[in-house]
């Protein structure tokens, strides 16, 4: 993997920090400092305007724009796409001094910093403003989204002329005129704004969505003169006058309250809400909210951190993931997905993947247990949305898409929208994993099973059975690996096939004993019949498994060991990505994957597979394997961990925590990869730590790399938070409060309890 650290960022095990400004970072800064709550998101851009290359992205979850693609003769290809779209830019500031605007593109400065701090949320950047010889104005910028009132929000603007006095113009207020960066256009309409004192209020719609944004903010400042306002037609803002003396620091705070209306269901409530965003402006201020993120932070920090000793690299790096991760969602709003960059930039269009249900869902189900629940929420939420798009296949049941903000699919290539569903197979392993995780019976048997019922009749109509009947499975379909397509039995959609329908039929089975009422009225709700139950056993029984019994290899799909074999470590590093280098077609007439297929399917079931398999299809398909998907490294690590492949598993591993920091892809400007820093959790978690999830209980094996001297990690299991710590010759695993809880510790069963379980680590697992 010909990929190299772009080193700017300073190591700290709490912040980021960025010492002197380097416009060509510029971009990547904007990403990395970007700041979320899952309901808002806002990049690090410079908020007193800058004329360099810049994306300034205001984002809101779940508040998007469409536009119609050109229309296919074919039925079922998609002529709609939706991308989250650039919003309201509620930090918009401008600073004068002695007749000049402070744009640090041109203007002379020094000293300059910025930091994030994890443990509070707060970006704080400052520098010194030579505005002429003899005049220096210190300049300080501090911003904060609350992580417990998410539509609220606070900036503070401190300056300091160190050796003049003068006049300082001030303007700051509400912008929607701004442009979205991929589609180079503007969607907003201005409905209305409202100024009162030092109040300012501004509602705009959308063009085409018709969602609404009503911002308010409230400037607050002692020597800071109104000077009135000024307005555009898509701008508003509000005018001070300071009159400043030598050596003096002047304080200009903004209070944020941001609504949003994501439906026309909503209008009425959100018309209230918004007459209201005055009283709600009352009752914070920028201390307030950097006192309870302080609060909430610590308690984040407490159960979920992961410490690592004698690597402060990857310990900056792992803490910077679980930060963003926790930015990017938490449970706030039911029923929101997590865009494959989050709320931190345009790339991908703001959409979800099926990487939703299989690298985050599982740091949620083991860190905010309610939070994962809510993210299967989405799925049901868009059920509906899922069956249209499965009658548009020619399928019954429900088809979720590929990519998607709204439930509609959202991806007009064909090829991906219509032939992959894995999306569909990880809404049925979501809701496994969830129930193993909550043993929550009134999810499953309502929400749950229905989306496994419309899931499992979409998988009945969209297979088929050989022309002698002996086999069940999938043709013309697109598995994990995007570079080969329209292959018959990819063995990781027939195997998730086959899984969906047994744990469909085994929770119809146990709800029969268990809860008959229950089952009953999804039934009837679905329409559930006796004789498609039976037809989905038949189905599950005849599943073909591509698999050759003498050498335990699985066949990533029907013909693949015939394939044209290419040498992936012959190809050029000059031709990467080779999406961008390779004719679309070339890169599907050979053996070379994308990304772990086979693999990824032993990951998920780990515990279906003996060692003697794993090492066969580990070391068969590894080599074949391009990473073309930052989500590949990780998975490739968690395996060779197990199978104490060390030195490879930490080679895979060198930047999963730094894929962003250090820019590995050169292409963290479009914003930070979110599945990909969930699968670095994974990558500690379940690769050095040796968790396994799929079993009866959970299972652990940890191991330590050579590079570290000790590490910890917690998983919220049960009704407890287990801590895991381990040494370079032992591990300790803790409960916080005592619970008994059963867990196998290098393949032992043991009961953890009020005392530590210690235990030497044994040869085989370590170096």
């Amino acid at each position: 993997m010909a990929k190299i650290a772009d080193i700017y960022f300073k190591e700290h095990p709490w912040q980021i920090i960025e010492e002197g400004f380097d416009p060509e970072h510029a971009q990547v800064a904007e990403s990395v400092f970007a700041l979320a709550n899952e309901y808002m998101g806002v990049r690090g851009y410079f908020e007193e305007g800058y004329s360099g290359k810049s994306l300034k992205g205001s984002y809101f979850g779940g508040i998007y724009e469409q536009k119609k693609q050109e229309s296919s003769s074919y039925v079922g290809i998609p002529d709609i796409t939706e991308f989250m779209v650039n919003a309201v830019d509620w930090l918009y500031t401008r600073i004068e001094a002695e007749g000049q605007q402070l744009d640090l593109h041109t203007a002379v400065i020094r000293d300059f910093s910025r930091t994030l701090d994890f443990r509070s949320g707060l970006l704080k950047r400052s520098f010194l403003w030579e505005i002429e010889p003899g005049k220096t104005l210190q300049v300080t910028l501090e911003r904060i989204l609350s992580m417990e009132q998410v539509d609220t929000a606070a900036q503070k603007i401190t300056l300091t002329p160190l050796d003049f006095s003068g006049d300082i113009t001030v303007r700051a207020g509400l912008d929607t005129s701004i442009v979205h960066g991929n589609a180079k256009e503007n969607f907003w309409d201005c409905l209305s704004v409202g100024t009162e004192e030092n109040t300012l209020t501004m509602t705009a719609q959308t063009v085409h969505t018709k969602q609404q944004i009503c911002s308010a903010i409230r400037l607050e400042g002692q020597d800071f003169i109104p000077a009135g306002c000024e307005q555009e037609e898509k701008k508003a803002v509000l005018v001070y006058s300071l009159p400043a003396k030598k050596g003096d620091s002047y304080v200009l705070e903004r209070r944020v309250c941001n609504l949003v209306c994501r439906s026309s269901e909503e209008r009425e409530a959100f018309a209230a809400q918004c007459s209201a965003a005055g009283k709600r402006l009352d009752q914070i201020s920028f201390s307030s909210i950097l006192e309870r993120n302080t609060s909430w932070w610590g308690q984040v920090w407490r159960n979920c951190d992961i410490e690592i000793n004698g690597d402060p690299a990857n310990q900056q790096g792992i803490r910077f993931c679980i930060f963003q991760l926790f930015q990017t969602y938490h449970g706030a709003v039911k029923g929101s997905n997590i865009g494959a960059k989050g709320l931190t930039g345009e790339a991908y269009n703001g959409n979800a993947f099926w990487d939703t249900e299989t690298y985050c869902l599982p740091f949620f189900l083991f860190n905010d247990l309610e939070g994962g629940k809510n993210l299967l929420y989405f799925r049901y939420r868009t059920l509906e949305e899922a069956k249209k798009r499965a009658k548009e296949l020619d399928c019954q049941g429900a088809f979720y898409p590929i990519a998607t903000i709204s439930g509609k699919e959202c991806c007009n290539l064909w090829q991906h929208s219509s032939l992959q569903l894995q999306a569909s197979t990880a809404v049925a392993y979501g809701i496994w994993f969830y129930e193993k995780m909550s043993g929550d019976q009134e999810f499953l048997a309502g929400p749950g099973l229905e989306m496994l019922i419309e899931i499992c009749r979409m998988l009945a109509t969209r297979g088929d059975f050989s022309g002698d009947g002996s086999r069940y499975g999938y043709f013309c379909v697109m598995g994990p690996d995007e570079f080969q397509m329209m292959v018959n039995h990819n063995c990781y959609t027939n195997y998730m096939g086959r899984f969906t329908f047994r744990y469909t039929l085994e929770v119809i089975g146990k709800l029969k004993k268990e809860d008959a009422k229950k089952l009953s009225e999804t039934a009837e709700k679905t329409g559930l019949t006796q004789e498609e139950q039976e037809q989905w056993q038949r189905m599950a029984d005849r599943m073909y498994i591509p698999y050759d019994e003498e050498k335990k290899l699985y066949e990533q799909h029907e013909g693949f060991f015939t394939l044209p074999h290419v040498d992936v470590d012959q190809i050029p590093v000059e031709e990467f990505p080779l999406y961008h280098h390779w004719s679309y077609d070339r890169i599907y007439r050979n053996d070379m994957i994308k990304q772990p297929d086979v693999l990824m399917m032993m990951l998920l079931f780990n515990g279906s597979f003996s060692e003697e398999e794993l090492r066969v299809n580990y070391e068969y398909y590894e080599p074949r394997c391009i990473h073309e998907s930052s989500l590949s490294p990780s998975v490739h690590s968690i395996l060779a961990s197990q199978l104490k492949k060390r030195k490879e598993a930490y080679e895979f591993f060198r930047f999963a925590t730094r894929m962003d920091l250090d820019n590995y892809n050169r292409n963290s400007g479009e914003g930070i990869h979110t599945t990909s820093i969930a699968a670095a959790w994974m990558n500690i978690v379940y690769g050095f730590g040796g968790l396994r999830s799929d079993g009866v209980c959970l299972a652990l094996n940890p191991s330590i790399p050579d590079q570290w001297n000790s590490y910890s990690f917690h998983l919220h299991y049960g009704e407890d938070v287990l801590t895991v710590q381990v040494d370079r010759d032992k591990t300790t695993v803790l409960t916080e409060k005592g619970t008994e809880v059963k867990v196998k510790l290098y393949g032992e069963e043991i009961t953890l309890g009020k005392e530590p379980v210690c235990v030497a680590i044994p040869g085989e697992w370590r170096e």
